[in-house]
């Protein structure tokens, strides 16, 4: 088997919501499907146990994440930064150190595409880590710095797929309780 070929396991990933704050999303024309994909991300993620980390970008100034986002936290304490990619902030880098020795892949949703997502898929790939980004669940203010985003994270290593595709590898098959749970959301 080829070494860049592997099944994306919910045992060996982690969810990283990143900046999906009011003052940031009014800007974004694809808010809706980022906050709606995001959102599914982090239920399937709850469900399936698979740790959730979540940002904000200098929330004294740009807010708290948006509430469709918080009440899929589960307890999870977003944590601030001025820094542009998340394996740049220390508390960040530390809370990704911390999560179980299994995972080495992380699955990144937010905004904005060629900023933030782009440089922590950059930071994490530099890492070590195996970088997942759902192209319908990450933005940009502008169409073309998207497009750019995810093209320069494909040439760099990272993965672009979508918030289904995901969802549906980490489920693996349907009929289980994981999937029954998740069922609904998806229709």
């Amino acid at each position: 088997m080829r070494e860049t070929l592997y099944r994306l396991a919910p045992e060996q990933c982690a969810l990283l919501v990143v900046d999906i704050q009011e003052r940031m999303m009014q800007a974004i024309p694809a808010r809706d499907e980022v906050v709606k994909n995001a959102a599914l991300l982090m239920k399937a993620a709850n469900i399936l146990g698979v740790p959730i980390l979540a940002t904000t970008q200098y929330a004294a100034r740009i807010g708290a994440l948006l509430p469709e986002i918080q009440a899929e936290l589960a307890g999870v304490i977003p944590l601030d930064k001025l820094e542009f990619g998340c394996f740049a902030n220390g508390p960040i880098g530390a809370a990704a150190k911390r999560l179980p020795k299994e995972i080495n892949t992380i699955v990144v949703c937010g905004v904005e595409t060629h900023i933030c997502i782009y440089q922590t898929v950059a930071g994490g790939l530099l890492q070590g880590y195996r970088m997942w980004v759902p192209a319908d669940g990450v933005a940009s203010r502008v169409e073309k710095n998207y497009a750019t985003g995810l093209a320069r994270i494909s040439e760099i290593g990272g993965i672009v797929a979508n918030t289904e595709m995901i969802i549906y590898e980490w489920l693996q098959k349907a009929g289980t309780p994981a999937f029954k749970a998740i069922l609904p959301f998806i229709k």
